[in-house]
């Protein structure tokens, strides 16, 4: 299957609001559940969210944002279940962007892939320099961003904070559901205490005792976050859990607990309904955000308070 360059899905135009999934004045209806926070928000985030397009019956290389079907995708799966655990810690800013299909990971397609790749990056740059210039006015910045949109998120991090005056105004990225080496960033280092702004976290959510067949490639050596703790326990306790995201919308809190090992974020079978499903399966990377929706919800608003702490301390 040949990368078709003539034919690529019509390009974003960041200044046009359609081209946004979310932004403030321009939130859709699945997150009008999940805001509890109505002060004036502090902080921004910006949501690069995963890969939607999976279908081995779409031909096309990168996914058409202007499409019904995907971008309903993006506000029912995307939005609903993930990006809406950093809504009360600030501003969301969540981009349509022409995102590459799911083959790119899979031998032969990876390398005839590269051009897709590409694409769907330039979309995620664009669309942050636009914020940059006309939305974020020098507030703090949350990036936050799950698989594919990890992917495209570390490079962004790359370009505009790391060794770069940007880094000074990072609350945390939150880059889940890939694997992120620390030697990946220069100057940014993995966040070792909740409270610590400046760095980053990650994790791949696995079943409890189980590897997958491609570890070494795709998860060894990874930093692994306790999303938990926040720190660098290795464990949890049930009690400590503050809640998955179930499919109902409701939040489940002491339902699971968690040991870090090389790479991977081992989870027991969350204590929630339909667990029966999660019971037959051993990679949970789709829910690497639901089962932690609580937990992620109230740790980015400590570090956006942290933040402001370490600033007002810097002043002093």
């Amino acid at each position: 299957m040949v990368f078709d360059q003539k034919n690529l899905p019509e390009k974003p135009n960041y200044a046009a609001s359609k081209s946004w999934a979310a932004f403030p004045g321009k939130y859709p209806l699945v997150l009008k559940a999940f805001e509890k926070n109505d002060k004036d928000k502090k902080a921004d985030i910006f949501f690069v969210y995963p890969t939607l397009l999976t279908d081995k019956k779409i031909k096309d290389w990168n996914a058409d944002i202007w499409s019904s079907s995907i971008r309903q995708d993006v506000f029912q799966t995307a939005l609903k279940y993930q990006a809406s655990a950093w809504l009360n810690a600030g501003d969301l800013y969540v981009p349509f962007y022409r995102q590459a299909h799911y083959r790119i990971f899979a031998e032969p397609y990876s390398k005839m892939g590269e051009p897709a790749w590409e694409i769907a990056y330039e979309d995620v740059k664009n669309a942050f320099q636009y914020y940059l210039e006309h939305y974020n006015m020098g507030k703090p910045i949350i990036i936050a961003s799950h698989s594919q949109g990890s992917m495209h998120a570390k490079r962004l991090i790359k370009e505009f904070f790391d060794q770069k005056p940007l880094q000074n105004q990072l609350v945390a990225a939150y880059l889940i559901g890939t694997r992120i080496y620390t030697e990946d960033f220069k100057s940014m280092q993995p966040l070792e205490n909740p409270n610590d702004v400046g760095g980053f976290v990650s994790w791949n959510a696995y079943k409890m005792d189980k590897r997958p067949k491609n570890y070494a490639k795709w998860y060894k050596g990874g930093v692994t976050t306790n999303p938990i703790s926040w720190d660098m326990q290795t464990t949890s306790q049930l009690i400590d859990h503050k809640g998955v995201l179930s499919e109902d919308l409701i939040i489940y809190p002491k339902s699971l607990s968690v040991q870090v090992i090389d790479g991977l974020l081992w989870t027991t079978l969350p204590q929630i309904p339909g667990r029966f499903f999660l019971s037959l399966i051993e990679n949970y990377h789709f829910a690497d955000i639901n089962l932690f929706w609580k937990d992620i919800d109230s740790n980015a608003i400590n570090r956006v308070e942290a933040w402001y702490q370490k600033k007002s301390d810097g002043k002093k």
